[in-house]
């Protein structure tokens, strides 16, 4: 078997791939043992998630594959079937050998040893298919990874005195180099058995919930660093016996002396902590004695004075809640949807999910049974309040890509699009780079009013092909239902959405052709949000795509170069895998380095040139290229007002039934077809040549 080890020299990725059992012998190496002591020294001096140098100096060990670098990027070269199991958090070495034990008492354990803290342990778990094979293909093994690590911590919690760290079982995911020389190898380890699972798994039903902290400081004042909760519960003793005895005639220092001490042991607080907090007071070292007196005869007695906390019960139950919120589930507000969403941490699920009405009342549920008296209205504050992050999925997404590797991963994208249209690819390259760029608010004044058109047969993989531009993390802000009618809705899909696909473009009605026009453009939203009573301006994300299987789509001349109309004359090719963080990073790349990302006038003046085939010739344009020619020369021709025009068409034409709407544009479409024209006293006068039939 072989596992990877990487590290970085110089932020440069140095990887290598090697047997497993020299790795199994580095992590008893005593040179090793020199490294990760001082690293274990090193971590007192550290706050958590400050870079600590001795770590970078260590590299990692990849359990579950083998990869190799290829074109500048790491790929997956063999899966082995390894899944590595963490229990974090221990208390002690001692603690973390004796669940190293437990561990190598189960057959199926293959490796079991304690981590570079000196406080966790790593177990490394074979698997296997039935027939005794593993899965080549990254997307399999990547899927077949997953549904192991759920079957691995089922399996092996309840045999672990302490809880699993659950972790998303990445193919990637490995732990520093450790040093144990009680570490547990048994090459013969038995390999658990699973079948091949055909999508990734959902959230599983196993459930692993922390305990409640047993300590009494830790369970008043939960979620801070002991010393930091010691130092704040002491205060409030002292604030409140000082309040109580300001207000006396009372010099007796032995009773302060006492409820302060009686405080304390009912609050948990050590003796010699109490003491030693109540002795850093200057006015009250003279009473040194004393102090040590009384506080010792009173934790001597052990008696408390009734169940009622000092801290006031409100102040206690805020604590409490914060403590179980923090310790069960993550939370974070969504800024494009506007709503909560949760992810429970005693689940193996590590897609966060919608919070509901449905997963409230289960909240409150699960606190009420640890003994919390909470209810429904206390879960939404807390939910509804500061307390809770905000989430920016678009900006999580694009500010965690890696470096762009030179490729133009655009372009490919928009030649998977079967097509003549020579400009479509410096089209759809621009059209992107906008909606990347207004995604990074590079330009708050405008809205990405451009709109690939893709017109095709049905079934050539239009609808697909759109929703293919977004990643999966950013699937959920696709959308191709939009109501043009239901304005307040179509005007908040700009803030909810990151790509819009007007699917069957076709079937827009007249009436909503401004509207359309007007939410093409728009730059931001301001709106009132449901249950609120303000309006807001709000993020506009979207960018317009649209799909149609009709030729006959632009109705309005002046509006066609919104639309970049390309016809589809094959079908799309939407099978092969797309390289997503690559294709973003080009864009954000090509946006770093100040590239245009807006249609010049001579590029929307090819635009409306190709559109013209696409465009929707109304009755009266119709009829007037059946009955009139335009003349090379005006000499000699009448010149024609746009109603005396239409005039002629009436008589030519019977049932042509002249509107007021037409008579206006009549002139711009005269215009549109370069009609010679002349500004007269009767106004603008057009040479034409009638045909006759």
């Amino acid at each position: 078997m072989k596992v990877s080890q990487y590290r970085y020299k110089k932020d440069q990725l140095m990887l290598q791939i090697r047997s497993l059992e020299p790795v199994v012998e580095m992590l008893r190496s005593e040179n090793m043992g020199v490294q990760v002591a001082n690293v274990r020294n090193s971590l007192h001096f550290f706050l958590p998630g400050r870079a600590n140098e001795w770590v970078r100096k260590l590299p990692v060990i990849v359990w579950g594959a083998t990869f190799l670098r290829k074109d500048g990027k790491v790929r997956m070269k063999n899966y082995n079937g390894c899944v590595l199991l963490e229990i974090n958090g221990l208390s002690s070495p001692e603690e973390a050998a004796s669940i190293r034990e437990e561990a190598a008492a189960m057959p199926q354990t293959l490796l079991a040893f304690i981590g570079l803290s000196g406080k966790s342990v790593k177990i490394i778990v074979p698997f296997t298919l039935p027939d005794g094979k593993l899965p080549h293909n990254k997307e399999k093994a990547g899927m077949f990874h997953a549904a192991a690590y759920q079957l691995a911590v089922r399996h092996f919690q309840p045999q672990l005195s302490s809880m699993i760290t659950l972790k998303e079982p990445l193919l990637m995911r490995g732990t520093r180099v450790s040093y144990d020389t009680g570490l547990y190898y048994n090459p013969a380890a038995v390999p658990i058995r699973l079948e091949q699972p055909l999508q990734m798994p959902g959230e599983s039903e196993l459930r692993v919930i922390q305990d409640m902290p047993v300590d009494p400081v830790e369970r008043l004042l939960p979620g801070v660093e002991r010393n930091t909760q010691i130092a704040t519960l002491f205060s409030v003793v002292l604030v409140e016996a000082v309040r109580k005895f300001a207000g006396s005639n009372s010099n007796d220092l032995h009773a302060l002396f006492t409820e302060m001490a009686q405080n304390c042991c009912r609050l948990g607080i050590p003796e010699e902590e109490a003491v030693g907090w109540t002795l850093r007071y200057e006015a009250l070292e003279p009473h040194a004695l004393l102090v040590r007196q009384v506080f010792r005869s009173v934790y001597l007695l052990k008696k408390a004075m009734g169940n009622k906390l000092p801290l006031p019960e409100c102040l206690s139950m805020v604590m409490q809640l914060d403590e179980f919120m923090s310790r069960r589930y993550f939370f974070r507000m969504n800024e494009m949807s506007g709503g909560v969403e949760y992810l429970d941490r005693s689940v193996i699920q590590f897609v966060y999910r919608p919070y509901t009405l449905k997963v409230r009342n289960s909240i409150c549920l699960e606190a009420q049974k640890e003994g919390l008296n909470v209810w429904d209205k206390d879960i939404d504050r807390y939910v509804n309040s500061d307390q809770i992050p905000q989430f920016h999925p678009i900006g999580s997404y694009l500010a965690n890509l890696p470096a762009w590797d030179g490729k133009p991963y655009i372009r490919a994208m928009a030649d998977r699009v079967p097509n003549s249209n020579p400009s479509w690819s410096d089209c759809f390259y621009r059209w992107f780079l906008s909606m990347v760029a207004h995604w990074m608010q590079l330009d708050k004044d405008h809205g990405n009013s451009t709109t690939p058109l893709l017109v095709g047969d049905q079934g050539c993989g239009k609808s697909t092909y759109c929703l293919h531009l977004l990643p999966p993390p950013l699937r959920p802000f696709y959308t191709d239902s939009i109501d043009f009618g239901n304005k307040k809705e179509a005007e908040l899909a700009l803030h909810r959405y990151a790509l819009i696909n007007i699917d069957e473009f076709d079937s827009v009605k007249p009436s909503h052709q401004s509207f359309l026009k007007h939410v093409l453009q728009k730059a931001a939203v301001n709106a009132r949000l449901p249950y609120q009573s303000t309006t807001r301006s709000l993020r506009r994300y979207a960018t317009f795509i649209a799909t149609s299987n009709n030729f006959d789509l632009l109705t309005d001349p002046t509006g066609s170069r919104r639309f970049v109309c390309v016809e589809v004359e094959g079908l799309i090719d939407y099978i092969q895998p797309v390289d997503y963080e690559q294709l973003y990073a080009e864009a954000k790349e090509m946006l770093r380095r100040g590239e245009r990302f807006w249609f010049t006038h001579e590029e929307e003046a090819v635009i409306v040139e190709n559109n013209r085939r696409f465009q929707q010739l109304p009755a009266e344009e119709q009829l007037f290229l059946r009955y009139f020619s335009i003349p090379d020369d005006t000499e000699g021709i009448k010149p024609l007002l746009a109603s005396e025009i239409l005039d002629i068409i009436a008589e030519k034409q019977p049932g042509f039934v002249i509107t007021k709407k037409m008579i206006l544009n009549f002139g711009k479409l005269l215009k549109r077809n370069s009609v010679p024209n002349k500004r007269t006293t009767r106004g603008n006068c057009y040479y034409l040549e009638e045909l006759y039939s």
